[in-house]
């Protein structure tokens, strides 16, 4: 759908209205202005700005997370629903997300359900949101999951900026690596090179080496950026692919010193999803379809809804789930204790919280596992080149002597 910006009247109170609208074309945004109750003076496609201008107008995780839990107090607090919408509009400090909430309200107000409304921004509120969303219509408790929405996101979050901060380190320590790295190969090599060629002596293998790479970096810069590209598009192309999505998840899931932390941090996303579902009256399919993809990691998608079938045939959760790969075993245990007692969804919230914990002391743990690495692959990159600068250097000295 394109996004249209709008100039109208309202038919009853003749006052000017103007927001902004999704519809499939000029055309239909003007239909759509009519059944809402407006005389449209002016539509047009809103103009996108080229990339700056969708970044500067995207909605980011902190703008929906005030939002939900704005929206949710006016809810809880007895405000109609239309009310509520415009007055968390009003408080946003996010023209996207103003934006956003104003084309909901309108949405809202023309008789459509709060969840379509959202659903018209796939953007920005995902799938998780929608059903819980419907499911808080659908049995009078919108504010509840309002609320739980709003603390998983900041979970998230939070999660999120503890992962980065973890690797700001391992990061700095990579980039003063390469510079280290590059200062030697452009600034000392090359006099390393003249020093053999004023003396008409012949390099060293391993300073040959170093000098043929500093050559090639140095006039063939151009084929090292077109290979550089080359390669990252193709990554790209092929991380869209079925075969390459199943890849990169598998390798995510696989890979050294991360890969507890990544299986965790999927353990996580479904457990605490399920949770939010189950507790909100979501149905069991429904739940584990959108848990499915909440784990966002290809793999266990297909993993996980290959289970739900199992699931649809009659058999229990706990069972359907128990040999999946990659699948730790508090998952489908504390889901069994659940299925005993009716209390799935209180059970697999403290399955969550077990995992939010190890996420916590794996990513403080960070920093702690990637240094020694970092630190031998440093150690052997300017081993390599010290041997192939200084030691000849040396060598020259000796022969002189």
């Amino acid at each position: 759908m394109k996004r249209y910006t709008y100039k109208a009247t309202d038919k009853k109170t003749r006052k000017a209205v103007s927001g902004v609208l999704q519809a499939e074309s000029e055309r239909e945004a003007g239909r759509m202005l009519v059944e809402q109750g407006y005389i449209p003076d002016k539509v047009e496609e809103e103009d996108t700005g080229g990339i700056l201008a969708k970044l500067k107008n995207k909605v980011s995780s902190k703008d929906r997370i005030i939002f939900t839990r704005q929206f949710a107090t006016l809810i809880g607090a007895g405000l109609p629903m239309s009310r509520s919408l415009k007055t968390a509009a009003e408080q946003s400090a996010s023209t996207a997300m103003r934006t956003v909430i104003e084309d909901v309200s309108t949405s809202v107000e023309a008789g459509k359900s709060l969840s379509d409304a959202l659903a018209a921004h796939p953007d920005v509120f995902g799938d998780v949101y929608l059903a819980l969303v419907a499911a808080g219509e659908t049995s009078g408790t919108l504010d509840v999951a309002l609320a739980r929405l709003a603390t998983q996101d900041e979970k998230d979050a939070n999660m999120i900026s503890k992962i980065r901060g973890a690797m700001v380190y391992p990061i700095i320590i990579f980039v003063v690596i390469i510079v280290v790295l590059g200062f030697m190969m452009i600034e000392v090599v090359p006099e390393v090179r003249k020093l053999y060629e004023d003396m008409d002596k012949v390099l060293p293998t391993i300073t040959q080496v170093l000098v043929n790479i500093s050559d090639f970096f140095a006039n063939q810069w151009w084929i090292v950026l077109l290979i550089f590209a080359a390669i990252v598009y193709g990554i790209n192309a092929y991380r869209k692919t079925p075969s390459g999505k199943k890849t990169f998840a598998l390798f995510k899931l696989n890979v050294p010193l991360f890969n507890t932390l990544f299986q965790r941090l999927y353990m996580n996303r479904f457990a605490r999803t399920m949770e939010m579902l189950l507790g909100t009256g979501v149905s069991m399919l429904e739940s584990m379809k959108i848990s499915a993809r909440a784990t966002s990691n290809y793999y266990m998608e297909e993993q996980l809804n290959a289970a739900s079938e199992k699931v649809k045939s009659g058999k229990p959760l706990s069972e359907s789930i128990a040999d999946l790969d990659y699948m730790l075993p508090l998952v489908p245990q504390m889901i069994s204790i659940g299925e005993q007692s009716g209390k799935i969804d209180e059970m697999i919230g403290k399955a969550a919280e077990v995992y939010e914990n190890e996420l916590d002391e794996k990513i403080a743990n960070i920093s702690t596992m990637i240094e020694p690495v970092l630190m031998v692959i440093m150690a052997g990159l300017i081993g390599v080149v010290i041997a192939g600068t200084l030691l000849p250097i040396y060598s020259l000295v000796s022969a002189i002597g």
